[in-house]
């Protein structure tokens, strides 16, 4: 466990950073359960075996971790690298480190890890090329890094009250207001592919999946949690009213209605730097 000395070093515009922490759990864990079945099939995709060292950036509420855990076995070894890893006390094992840090400061070994994920994490980073290029240092040549991260451009109402639908509109502007004030990149995940392409990684996978849903499914609650956290923010950006943030909420428990809250994009590449990868 690295000390809290380090704790000055760590960035503060994470926008869930001061949020209520049952509620924050809550949130982690619905999207635990909403996207670990795909980020763990895409770690199969790799190869993922006994003996690899693999790094989880932006660990959050650990299900990933543990996974890996299992998969690796006693002879291999997982670092969890969090910001604020306060959701993962207890976790820590032989085979588990866990890492109190930020991605874009933080001393890694480099060319040492097989594998290395992150989901969610790159569009809380202002310099995310910066970011990704240290996640680079950390794979040795052969590795695989697995990156997954949302694209709210993608955001819209398709059916439900006109009302409620506005509002919809509203919020998804506020939220890419909020973003882009902190330097940050709300449609990020459509990038992703490019970014690894100009590093010169192998891709093995691109995946697109828009999140159309009705009200009541699992991610509108999902994004409906991230509303009543980060109402302030969002009516602060001038963009939307509370009213406007309520509406956002009971049209995600509306059967009736549809929207596309945002998309998530998953790219798979193979680091090799003697074909030609670089950092």
């Amino acid at each position: 466990m690295v000390p809290d000395k380090g704790r000055e070093m760590l960035k503060t515009d994470y926008v869930f950073q001061a949020t209520d922490e049952p509620r924050e759990l809550e949130r982690l864990q619905m999207l635990e359960r909403r996207f670990d079945p795909g980020t763990q099939r895409r770690m199969l995709a790799t190869g993922l075996t006994t003996g690899w060292h693999c790094l989880e950036v932006g660990a959050g509420a650990g299900s990933i971790v543990r996974w890996l855990e299992q998969r690796v076995g006693p002879s291999g070894k997982v670092i969890a690298l969090d910001a604020n890893p306060r959701f993962l006390r207890g976790s820590s094992s032989s085979t588990i480190e866990i890492v109190q840090g930020d991605i874009c400061h933080q001393d890694l070994p480099t060319a040492t890890f097989d594998l290395v994920h992150a989901r969610y994490v790159m569009i809380h980073i202002a310099d995310y090329q910066t970011a990704f290029e240290r996640m680079l240092r950390c794979v040795k040549p052969g590795g695989w890094v697995v990156i997954e991260e949302p694209d709210f451009q993608a955001a819209r109402a398709v059916a439900g009250p006109d009302e409620a639908r506005a509002a919809f509109g509203r919020v998804t502007a506020a939220i890419e207001r909020m973003f882009t004030s902190l330097g940050m990149d709300y449609a990020l995940g459509a990038k992703l592919p490019v970014l690894f392409q100009r590093h010169h990684l192998s891709l093995l996978s691109v995946e697109h999946e828009g999140h159309l849903s009705a009200g009541g499914g699992m991610i509108p609650q999902l994004m409906k949690v991230s509303a009543e956290q980060l109402q302030s923010k969002y009516v602060a950006t001038g963009m939307v009213t509370e009213s406007d943030v309520a509406q956002y909420c009971r049209l995600a428990d509306d059967p009736d209605s549809w929207a596309i809250y945002y998309a998530t994009v998953a790219v798979t590449g193979w680091w090799q730097p003697q074909c030609g990868g670089r950092t």
